[in-house]
């Protein structure tokens, strides 16, 4: 099984930055993609940015230009440059590593963004 530990979840000003951590431990040769989730309070889990093994990005559109994510193969670690942070990205973010067969899910960080 793949095992995900999160970090670099905090309190910051609107305006300021974070920088989410997502490490994967186990079997992970055979990762197709992993993604960066948010769920706010009371509102589904959404996808807020994903990467591929091939190094494709994609972006939720309240995202672009503000945050990036990006890997650390060496590491085993995905990463999430949140910039320009707003109110609004008040969530408890997650991440997961998919595989052609199944999905994995961290534990979740709190990212709480104050105006």
């Amino acid at each position: 099984q793949v095992q995900l530990v999160e970090s670099g979840g905090g309190l910051v000003q609107a305006g300021g930055s974070l920088r989410l951590s997502c490490t994967a431990s186990g079997s992970i040769r055979s990762m197709n993609s992993m993604g960066w989730y948010q769920q706010a309070p009371g509102k589904q889990r959404e996808l807020v940015a994903r990467i591929t093994s091939g190094g494709t990005t994609t972006y939720a559109d309240p995202v672009k230009g503000r945050f990036t994510i990006s890997t650390n193969n060496a590491k085993n670690t995905v990463y999430l440059q949140m910039n320009s942070l707003k109110p609004e990205d008040t969530a408890v973010y997650y991440c997961k590593y998919v595989t052609t067969w199944s999905y994995y899910w961290g534990q979740g960080t709190q990212v709480t963004v104050s105006s």
